[in-house]
């Protein structure tokens, strides 16, 4: 490396070992530790005692080569006096002659020699996951750039319409102007907080990406045997590192709207304009007759449940169709997402279930709603945990939320009239105003649903019941329900095509009929962790295939 390095910080260039002329150098020899040119290779160097024997490297591949260990003396970690023969597979660990006549007879034994490439493959695998990871980190740090340079565009033009209108009204609104301009300096900085705070946690995660990876290098060039087996087991523990996630979506900045001048109304700080415009980007065919619930994973995997009810599957996408990784059979009505990819199941008792994907155990959680049996859960951003429950034998319909530890912070179950608000929570959903939202239909009932929009506090703040171009002569049901990048919430209903999509005080904003783009019988929805709208569907009436469709849409203006 001497001769790189020299190279490379302009000094004299190193000669031949041999000759000391300015022949171009060709080799190294690994025994003598001297640099050769093909002369002095071929015409000298030859004539060394046994310089058959040597081991000669192209000098280009300096730095590539390991030099040979030697596995003849290493100590034994027991027994000092010894040295190790073996490499025990059964155990991980180096043993004497003593270790083996005392614990090791019937394992599985080879030579130490085949346990050090055993142990380079691990680590160079581990090396490989870990690249992947960077991959990924830097990835995510080119996204969060583009959201950052995104809002500081879309807060500069904000700030220049704010500027410009404030001038043609300036002897009447000097005052109000002021207060928009400082509400928007507030609600870009909110959004910048956590733009860059996750930005600076992934720019984190990648230099300790970067910094493992060369640790990784240096170790796997450790010529001591005795300290490769004394630490190799630490360095691969250290090479679990966890990827750093960011959010499916970010809170954003809000644009400026100008408005006619009038007494109560000149000008207001709104989110963009709604366009609903839909565009399937993927089609997958499950092997399910319906899909009666959809919920999606940080890997980009869903987890979706039958129209009965009894099948609980985790499938992903190869880019062609859908791969059903596992699948668990058992009454799930609800389900929720956590980040380790586990899944909170309701399963009609009062404490939902904790599904271990890697174990496949299910245990209880701490989110009890006793005396109520769960009906929906939903997890918000903050990760509070909301959930809802009834018990027909006592006559309650309420709606839980609880903190991580189970601990009911508010209960929602009755109006300022002391009337039951709900008949049966069977969808829930939130914004990231932390408004909670509640899709309210009891299955099978001649009555009218709702969704209620709750405030975390315990206010009711609104009740939407349906449109009148859709629900003209068709009851609104609500069936499933799912916040969106922009803070809106999108409604399915029951035997009806249509999208409801309301804002986050829940008001009617638009509908869009999914016929219109060739979806069919559509049942429930989810937001997958790329922005995407799911839909999950059922099949036509007399159907006996078992190929419940599953779209991805890539959805603008809402």
């Amino acid at each position: 490396m001497a001769f790189s390095q020299s190279s490379r910080n302009g000094q004299v260039p190193v000669s031949c070992n041999l000759c000391e002329t300015d022949r171009h150098i060709k080799w190294k020899c690994i025994d003598c530790n001297i640099l050769l040119c093909n002369h002095c290779k071929e015409q000298v160097h030859s004539k060394f005692k046994n310089a058959q024997e040597h081991k000669t490297l192209d000098i280009k591949d300096i730095g590539v080569h390991r030099g040979e260990i030697d596995f003849t003396n290493i100590k034994c970690n027991q027994h000092s006096s010894q040295s190790c023969c073996l490499f025990c597979k059964t155990c991980d660990c180096l043993v004497c002659p003593t270790c083996f006549a005392k614990d090791h007879k019937q394992h599985d034994l080879i030579e130490i020699s085949e346990g050090y490439n055993m142990k380079i493959q691990r680590l160079k695998d581990g090396q490989d996951k870990i690249r992947s990871s960077n991959a990924k980190s830097a990835f995510q740090i080119d996204q969060l750039q583009n959201l950052v340079n995104e809002e500081n565009l879309k807060h500069s033009k904000a700030k220049t319409d704010i500027i410009d209108h404030k001038q043609v009204l300036r002897g009447l609104v000097d005052k109000y102007f002021n207060e928009l301009s400082n509400k928007l300096d507030q609600s870009h900085k909110n959004a910048l907080l956590v733009l860059k705070t996750d930005l600076n946690d992934v720019s984190y995660y990648n230099a300790q990406i970067q910094n493992k990876t060369t640790e990784v290098k240096d170790f796997i060039e450790i010529t001591d045997a005795s300290k490769f087996f004394r630490e190799v087991n630490k360095m691969q523990q250290s090479l679990d590192i966890p990827i750093q996630q960011i959010k499916s979506s970010y809170m954003s900045s809000p644009t400026f709207v100008p408005r006619i001048i009038t007494q109560s109304n000149f000008g207001s700080l709104e989110d963009d304009d709604l366009s609903m415009e839909p565009v399937i980007n993927k089609e997958y065919h499950s092997e399910l007759t319906g899909i009666r619930l959809i919920r999606s994973c940080l890997d980009n995997s869903y987890w979706i449940i039958s129209t009965n009810g009894n099948k609980l599957q985790k499938v992903k996408s190869d880019g062609a169709k859908l791969n059903k990784i596992s699948q668990y059979e058992r009454k799930v009505y609800g389900l929720a997402v956590l980040s380790s990819n586990d899944v909170l199941l309701v399963t009609d008792e009062p404490t939902p279930k904790q599904l271990t994907y890697t174990t496949g155990q299910i245990r209880d959680t701490t989110y009890n709603v006793a005396p109520l049996d769960s009906t929906a859960i939903h997890i918000t951003s903050g990760n509070k945990v909301v959930v809802g429950g009834i018990s027909s034998k006592l006559g309650r319909r309420a709606v839980f939320l609880m903190n991580e530890q189970g601990k009911h912070e508010t209960v929602f179950e009755h109006d300022q009239d002391n009337q039951p608000i709900f008949n049966y929570p069977n969808s829930i959903t939130s914004t990231r105003n932390g408004n909670i939202f509640v899709g309210d239909y009891y299955p099978g009932s001649s009555r009218r649903g709702k969704v209620a929009v709750l405030e975390q506090g315990g206010e009711i703040i609104n009740k939407y019941t349906g449109h009148p171009d859709i629900n003209k002569d068709q009851l609104f049901k609500p069936r499933d329900i799912v916040a969106t990048p922009k803070d809106n919430v999108v409604v399915i209903g029951n035997d009806n095509p249509c999208l409801h999509i309301l804002n986050n005080q829940g008001y009617i904003l638009t509908y869009y009929n999914t016929n219109d783009i060739g979806i069919f019988y559509p049942y429930c929805l989810a937001l997958n962790d790329s922005g995407q709208l799911c839909i999950g569907c059922t099949r036509a009436e007399g159907c006996t295939t078992n190929e419940a469709k599953l779209y991805e849409l890539n959805i603008f203006g809402i």
